[in-house]
């Protein structure tokens, strides 16, 4: 445990990461350890689809003296493209974002044997007991599984190459699945007692979707942040980003989106988020969870 409370100013805080319950390479547990030993002092776990790490995560929490934010990033669809919705202090019970959340996982597994038989048809010689043993206890199975499983076998270098060469849209290996409404999604985070924030949102294939106006009408949803300081956006694209969201007085925050050794140039605290941006965003989730009557999870402060 700490012996003292860092001030407001001094607060390290990385609101995006994963855990081996997605696509990360370690245990909830060991993402906590590994923030607290990073020098953070919060850390969101965000896996995929799911909230499955959030007891072990409080449990190491409890351990090392740092606040854990429970979170889910969660696929949806906008006009064709996916945009990632950060989640964060949902009630994960609350029936309507059980059902997506279930549908979004179906989908996952649905699509492996179609991944797997277009790959076996372009010479890839790979089956699904090994991805599954790279899956492990995971809710959310992910292409990062098929990835090591073709980096292991001398298909790739690293998850980066598997994805350009095959498991990237156009590449022998994509299947579409089934993903939520971004804006109906926004709305049941809204209701479910969450604060709901776009991910990465010009660092893929969202950034033609998530114009200034776009996220003007998804705030009017219930839309609380974007995600402005991640690895997959440029300075320029960073500062636009910050700009749009000091004009619709969205929360503006930063991360890593960490997934350990599956994921490089991410490591824990290569951004942040500023204090009084993370105050705003569980300010924002107090509010939605009071006005739903909904039971969030619970948070500390540093």
């Amino acid at each position: 445990m700490r012996l003292s409370s860092p001030t407001l100013a001094d607060v390290r805080i990385d609101l995006h990461t994963h855990s081996r319950a997605s696509d990360g390479t370690q245990p909830p547990a060991e993402v906590v350890a590994l923030a607290a030993k990073a020098g953070l002092d919060v850390v969101g776990l965000t896996d995929h689809d799911s909230a499955a790490g959030w007891s072990e995560a409080r449990v190491a929490a409890h351990e090392t003296g740092i606040v854990v934010v429970p979170g889910i990033e969660i696929s949806t669809k906008h006009n064709g493209a996916g945009v990632h919705l950060l989640a964060y202090l949902p009630d994960p019970t609350y029936p309507g974002l059980m059902a997506e959340l279930d549908l979004i996982l179906a989908g996952r597994t649905g699509r492996l044997a179609a991944m797997l038989g277009q790959l076996h048809d372009a010479g890839v010689d790979i089956d699904e007991s090994e991805v599954m043993r790279q899956v492990g206890e995971a809710k959310a199975i992910g292409r990062p599984h098929i990835a090591d499983v073709l980096v292991a076998k001398g298909y790739a270098d690293d998850r980066g190459d598997a994805f350009s060469t095959w498991l990237s849209w156009g590449r022998p290996g994509y299947v579409t699945r089934y993903a939520s409404d971004t804006r109906a999604m926004v709305r049941l985070v809204t209701a479910a007692g969450g604060a709901a924030v776009v991910a990465h949102p010009w660092g893929r294939g969202s950034r033609r979707v998530l114009d200034l106006p776009t996220l003007a009408s998804l705030q009017g949803d219930g839309l609380v942040g974007i995600e402005v300081d991640h690895q997959d956006q440029s300075g320029a694209d960073r500062e636009a980003l910050r700009a749009i969201a000091a004009d619709l007085d969205l929360v503006a925050t930063g991360a890593s989106d960490f997934h350990g050794a599956g994921k490089v140039d991410h490591e824990l605290g290569c951004n942040l988020t500023e204090p009084a941006q993370y105050e705003r965003l569980l300010e924002a989730a107090a509010y939605n969870a009071a006005a739903a009557g909904a039971a969030v999870p619970a948070v500390g402060r540093p």
